[in-house]
């Protein structure tokens, strides 16, 4: 779903830079109607099927009863995310940025603390575990698909969402740049979906290790701006490109680019300075413990890497059509070097822990002189409304 959010912001960007409004409806119209499709069958597969998904995942049997009991309850949120999503993005694009930053807030807070409140059982609500932070989730997405619904309806005048109408002539076009990002979110979500299998399959030592590294990672992409930064990037450069300025597209690349690695850095360094109270707040075994510091310490390069490959190949390159290079690389990077390492070092050579995490994040490192080399090229100045 996500390849068709950046296919959304790719074309609603430039057609509002060129001001027109006919164009960003039948976009926002045709992403929706394709984003629910793809949300009934993943939700589907949730709540049926919840049991051989987690055995795909790991082989521990607790963590496969608790893991299925979450799926089942929380595939409901696919589709309402799907919708609430497609929303949010032309709100991003269409000056309505501090609304939409307004109800992702509220959302999270709302999930935080449902979550305390369901899984622990406060304020005298049933303790309802894992199952609660799932509804919590469902509960949390629910009200921002319907605030996000409630502003289009009533704000939203010049844009006529019909997700029933034919995309015409625009389907076409949409499709040609869409799906290298469509292919490019399967090969990097199916790459990392190998590196959970991997790290699944190393112990729960490595799993509670793992999880709470991940957590703590992905939480500084998001508090330090690494992705609000590419999502911005493609806004603003897209913008440019509509209004047929490519020079001036030019040097704002070249301005997000460097905020973008001056991000990463910073979030690389926060990440060390909270290593000691991450370990702090944890209840791990010894070993999980000792697991968890040095993943930690990879993450904080690893969070460079991230951030300018965020705003490069997630945010400049998709804003002028430029889809392809994402998939070329990623491809060859997780599933021609980076997984088959992973798998190697982990279940034929059986080396430690700390060893194949190591190798499982290398991705975004080795892709950056790449992604300069591409930068300096400029193929992704395009205008696609022409």
């Amino acid at each position: 779903m996500t390849a068709f959010i950046i296919g959304e912001n790719m074309f609603v960007a430039q057609y509002y830079g060129k001001k027109d409004y006919d164009g960003i409806s039948q976009t926002v119209s045709l992403v929706l109607r394709i984003s629910c499709l793809v949300a009934v069958f993943f939700s589907a597969g949730a709540i049926l099927y919840p049991v051989r998904i987690m055995c795909f995942f790991t082989n521990e049997t607790e963590l496969i009863a608790r893991g299925s009991s979450y799926l089942r309850y929380v595939g409901i949120s696919y589709l309402l995310s799907a919708v609430s999503q497609g929303y949010l993005t032309v709100m991003k694009n269409c000056d309505a940025v501090k609304l939409g930053t307004v109800i992702n807030t509220v959302t999270v807070i709302l999930n935080i603390c449902l979550n305390a409140i369901l899984i622990f059982g406060l304020l005298k609500v049933p303790a309802l575990g894992v199952q609660g932070a799932a509804l919590a989730t469902v509960a949390a997405t629910a009200l921002q698909m319907l605030w996000c619904i409630a502003y289009g309806v009533r704000k939203m005048k010049h844009v006529k969402i019909r997700p029933w109408k034919s995309g015409g002539k625009l389907t076409g076009r949409f499709w040609k740049k869409v799906g290298p990002v469509l292919f490019n979110e399967l090969v990097w979500g199916g790459g990392f979906t190998m590196y959970s299998v991997i790290m699944g399959h190393l112990g729960a030592d490595a799993v509670a290790a793992n999880s709470i590294a991940n957590i703590s990672k992905n939480l500084l992409v998001c508090l330090c701006l690494c992705l609000g930064l590419g999502s911005a990037g493609s806004i603003l450069v897209g913008n440019e490109l509509g209004a047929d300025h490519p020079e001036t597209a030019r040097k704002m690349g070249r301005a997000l680019t460097k905020a973008a690695l001056v991000c990463g850095v910073f979030s690389g360094l926060l990440l060390l300075a909270l290593t000691p109270l991450i370990l702090q707040m944890t209840t791990l075994t010894p070993v999980a413990k000792d697991y968890l510091k040095g993943m930690l310490f990879m993450c904080s390069y690893y969070l460079v890497g991230k951030s300018v490959n965020s705003m490069t190949i997630g945010g400049i390159f998709p804003a002028g059509g430029d889809s392809r290079f994402g998939l070329l690389y990623d491809t060859v990077t997780l599933w021609c070097i980076i997984v088959p390492l992973g798998y190697l070092c982990a279940f034929v050579a059986g080396l430690s822990v700390l060893t194949v995490y190591f190798i499982l994040n290398l991705d975004e490192i080795i892709k950056l002189p790449a992604v300069y080399r591409h930068y300096r090229k400029y193929d992704w100045v395009n205008n696609l409304t022409n």
